[in-house]
């Protein structure tokens, strides 16, 4: 929690020498001993950004899932500017002797020329009757929407006729025979001879998850549809979000936010990167644009300013990656960046400039007259290796330090083993790996060397990934749990991390694993997810000198910190120790300089991730099969002799006497 008071005490064991056979065979019961040195004699604060997330639009993560837009395609753009275009998922209702409908280039909106034409053949009256319940279209959103009873739904939608107007819009079954929401549009034709913003509130009287949107009418003539969105009313504070999965991001308790990308950043070719300036504005005026990455359309809603948004909706620090004219297959030669360099002072004017300013001012239009808190800019996304990168690097950092030298830049290149022949104040490391390699890179930073100048790491993308992985088991989650402890150790040259992905849609699984898995109505998270869990009051905390005893097990790794509890301002010593062998372990854990008047054994709990199966995974149907569980902790005190059970991550709180602080304490700032 923010403002929390935090002393944290970590070990690593040498790891260098572990096999699957080491960690997994079978043997008996064995016995270590991890000392804590709680005395403060050398303690040294962990940065206060350790522990973040990291955002991209993949999985349909955003597009169908954070950003609570029902429709899919809204703007009909998604078929490109040619006609007639393709206006998947958009179907018709009705046959062809009664409906035509056909894309055309009339949208009221110039960067959003599609609109959608429907000639209606059929009528109320007359030779051809128009079918029960009308002919149009309709919209499955995302794999289905989630209407719920009694909830509201705002639908917007631009209209236009020659004619007089008599349409329905509705909320339906999947199957279009139960109406959940309906309202209808009745206008003269004076009302709509040019386009016309339509807005609809519908209070859903029945539930269902796979539910779509419904634009009918029996009356003939032609009708012209443009811009058509549903949203539900309550959202993440009003902001856009769907509030389950925020809220299973700030029970985290990150503190930053790497945004929109990864790969979503660069494109597979520049013309289809993430152009910043095309997701601000109102909505019904952007583009949208094709990810061809992860193979998707996205309609931008979710674009720059709600990325700024959420950050500061959950009080964390937002993390820009921009892209720097290269993608997976072009570079923009550095001779020619510099439009691209402006591209990004832009963006940074928009987060941060007066209201007044050019860019600020579009802010302040959009309803945040404030300044943003942007002071974290990546350059580039895995592009060290590209030609044009070091030197288009320089010419955007140069530029970025002269406008604004307190921003932070980070560098794509790795500077954990050699130093950097560049400046920077971060440096990108992703790792994506097997099980047993990623606990044995718990190490990784530990020959890393150490300058109070140089550049820090930033462990922006790292997951346990193949086979060991599955779609979310718990053996990633434990050798993940392992390397977090590594960098806990390694605070000091390592100052941000953050799993990657953060979320999937069930339904579009474009990468495996991910942390939060969701559809229409549910989520649940993977055992990776509650790994994170575990870390969640390390920011800021204090690193204390910590060792296991000669001989032990090289499958353990301990970490601890004190925490102060935000709502009963309680202080806690947590004690995380991770057991990657398949045999239980005798542990005695000695913390020096706490006595056992220290300790309160009422409140004193243990919390245990383990599952019969390292495969096992959670699903719908198990969310909660692998999951942290709690129970209270005997004979809590500052000897303990306790039994690790065999693949297990498992945290002890020892509940301390408010009068006990063994170490300087650091109130974060964030």
């Amino acid at each position: 929690m923010m403002g929390s008071l935090h002393v944290s005490i970590c070990v690593l064991f040498t790891l260098c020498s572990l096999h699957w056979t080491s960690a997994f065979g079978i043997g008996e019961n064995q016995t270590a001993r991890l000392i804590v040195d709680a005395s403060g004699n050398s303690s040294r604060p962990i940065p206060e950004t350790l522990f973040g997330i990291f955002f991209e639009e993949i999985n349909h993560a955003g597009a169908g899932g954070l950003w609570t837009e029902l429709v899919s395609n809204r703007g009909f753009e998604a078929g490109g500017p040619n006609i007639p275009s393709n206006i998947d998922p958009w179907s018709v209702i009705g046959n062809e002797s009664a409906i035509v409908v056909s894309t055309d280039r009339s949208s009221c909106f110039s960067r959003n020329i599609i609109a959608l034409r429907m000639e209606v053949l059929c009528d109320n009256a007359g030779s051809n009757i128009c079918p029960a319940g009308g002919v149009g279209i309709f919209n499955p959103g995302y794999w289905g929407m989630n209407i719920e009873q009694g909830k509201s739904y705002k639908v917007v939608l631009y209209v236009r006729s020659v004619e007089s107007v008599n349409l329905s819009v509705s909320l339906t079954s999947s199957d279009g025979l139960q109406s959940l929401a309906t309202t209808n549009v009745i206008a003269a034709a004076v009302e709509f001879s040019n386009w016309t913003k339509v807005q609809l509130l519908l209070e859903a009287k029945g539930t269902d998850h796979k539910a779509r949107l419904q634009i009918t009418t029996t009356k003939k003539g032609v009708i012209w549809l443009d811009q058509v969105s549903a949203m539900p009313v309550d959202t993440y504070k009003g902001h856009g979000f769907r509030k389950e999965l925020v809220s299973m991001i700030a029970d985290l308790k990150p503190k930053f936010m790497r945004f929109p990308g990864g790969c979503f950043v660069e494109g597979e070719w520049l013309r289809n990167a993430f152009r910043w300036k095309e997701t601000i504005g109102p909505w019904e005026e952007r583009p949208g644009h094709f990810g061809d990455v992860w193979m998707y359309w996205t309609d931008d809603g979710l674009g720059y300013f709600e990325f700024l948004q959420l950050a500061e909706d959950l009080g964390i620090l937002p993390v820009w990656v921009v892209n720097n004219g290269v993608s997976h297959n072009d570079e923009v030669y550095t001779s020619t960046i510099l439009p691209f360099v402006q591209e990004i002072l832009d963006s940074i004017e928009f987060a941060r400039g007066n209201a007044d300013s050019k860019w600020g001012s579009i802010r302040a239009a959009m309803g945040h007259p404030e300044p943003f808190n942007l002071t974290y800019i990546a350059i580039g996304n895995e592009d060290c290796g590209k030609i044009y990168y070091r030197g288009n690097y320089l010419k955007f950092y140069y530029a970025i330090k002269d406008a604004y030298p307190d921003i932070k830049i980070i560098s794509n290149c790795d500077g954990s083993s050699q130093q950097l022949d560049h400046p920077a104040d971060m440096y990108d490391f992703h790792i994506y790996t097997s099980a047993n390699d990623m606990f044995s890179k718990a190490n990784r930073f530990d020959r890393t060397t150490r300058s109070n100048t140089g550049p820090k790491a930033f462990v922006s993308e790292y997951a346990v990934t193949g086979s060991d992985a599955g779609t979310g088991s718990f053996l990633a989650a434990l050798a993940e749990a392992g390397f977090l402890i590594g960098l806990e150790r390694n605070s000091d040259v390592v100052e941000m991390a953050s799993y990657a992905p953060l979320f999937v849609n069930d339904n579009n699984r474009r990468w495996n694993p991910d942390a939060i898995v969701f559809n229409s109505w549910q989520q649940y998270g993977t055992p990776s997810y509650w790994v994170q869990y575990f870390f969640k009051e390390s920011s800021g905390a204090t690193l204390l000198p910590a060792t296991f005893q000669a001989n032990s097990s090289n499958s353990l790794v301990a970490s601890a910190i004190t925490w102060q509890n935000s709502e009963n301002n309680n202080y806690y010593l947590r004690i995380k120790i991770v057991n990657f062998g398949n045999t239980s372990m005798n542990l005695k854990i000695s913390v020096v300089g706490l006595g056992s008047k220290h300790v309160r054994s009422v409140g004193s709990t243990k919390t245990i991730l383990t599952s019969s199966n390292l495969m096992d995974e959670n699903s719908f149907k198990e969310p909660n099969k692998v999951a942290p569980i709690q129970s209270t902790l005997e004979k809590a005190g500052p000897d303990m002799d306790v039994v690790l059970t065999p693949h297990s991550f498992t945290a002890f709180d020892l509940l301390l006497d408010p009068t006990f602080l063994p170490v300087p304490v650091y109130k974060s700032s964030i």
